[in-house]
């Protein structure tokens, strides 16, 4: 193989892609590719990988030696599957590596919001504990998880390992039907139409894929269905609900909290309306649930295979 990495920083300086370079015969590495410099940097190339780096048609017919796309995440929408397609050209992606690393990262939100943990370390920093005339503060109104219910969208791998998670709090599982999706049950865990579970959910985690259905599968009408007291959690795509009317329902405490690892815009060089200052109990990470260093090896063994999966 003639291999290309167009943006191997987005993997970290911390992996190592010997893997890779063992099956390819070699890699040739760039650190980032603007979208100018992508053309001049596959020619000649049979095999690109890329993270973020976005391939269309134009690339695709000005390139006829490429055969293999390799994306070391597992979303797709930065590649034109259908001109991929049309040019014989394999896309492969990787998948289930990251279900540890982002279980934890959305346990962690969830238990953060539920204790107020952000809260309190400020009111203990700030001095307001020590202004207290008791020993202790309870200004912020904590939630014990056992016996609550997790409403989980998305059971694949990540909403698999966040009810395992969740179990063992005590927690009791309910799944919603995604757009188009049967009630049933999966795994012994019942799956409910939506609205349905927006109404009884204490929390609820998303874990699906962004298409054109689930696009603002989270919006006005479903926030205004869910508890006062409910959590949202967000470690999977930032398009699946509307900021504007998330950020509104947390002013208005339509709802209690919500944790997000994702934004519509990435980075938000143009702003976001949940980074505003004003907004109460949200905790915004960047993107980073997924980034464990055992994880991102953990892509870069997978790549490997499927490459050499290729080459056999």
């Amino acid at each position: 193989m003639k291999a290309v990495f167009l943006d191997s920083t987005t993997l970290g300086s911390d992996v190592d892609l010997a893997p890779i370079e063992q099956v390819t015969g070699g890699l040739t590495c760039f650190e980032r590719t603007s979208p100018e410099q992508v053309l001049e940097r596959i020619r000649g190339f049979d095999t690109v990988l890329v993270n973020k780096v976005v391939l269309g048609r134009e690339h695709f017919e000005a390139c006829p030696e490429l055969k293999t796309i390799a994306v070391v995440a597992t979303g797709l929408n930065n590649i034109d599957l259908p001109a991929a397609r049309e040019h014989g050209i394999q896309v492969m992606n990787v998948t289930n590596y990251g279900r540890s690393t982002v279980a934890q990262h959305t346990m962690a939100l969830i238990l953060a919001l539920a204790t107020r943990l952000l809260d309190y370390n400020r009111d203990a920093r700030n001095g307001t504990w020590g202004k207290s005339d008791m020993f202790c503060l309870m200004d912020h109104p904590i939630m014990e998880l056992e016996g609550k219910t997790l409403g989980i969208v998305g059971y694949g791998d990540l909403g698999q390992g966040v009810a395992e998670r969740a179990k063992a709090f005590g927690m009791n599982i309910v799944l919603g039907c995604r757009p188009g999706q049967a009630p049933g049950e999966v795994d012994g865990y019942p799956r409910i139409a939506l609205d349905e579970l927006l109404a009884q959910a204490d929390v609820l985690s998303l874990h699906c894929l962004l298409t054109d259905e689930t696009r603002n599968m989270i919006g006005e009408r479903e926030l205004r269905l869910m508890k006062p007291t409910a959590l949202l959690i967000n470690t999977s795509r930032g398009g699946l609900v509307n900021e504007e009317a998330l950020a509104d329902a947390l002013r208005s405490g339509e709802i209690a909290g919500a944790g997000f690892d994702v934004l519509t815009e990435e980075p938000p060089r143009n702003g976001n309306p949940l980074l505003a200052d004003d907004i109460p109990n949200l905790i915004v990470t960047p993107h980073s649930a997924w980034a464990s260093r055992e994880a991102r090896q953990r892509i870069v063994g997978i790549t490997a295979r499927n490459l050499a999966s290729v080459q056999n």
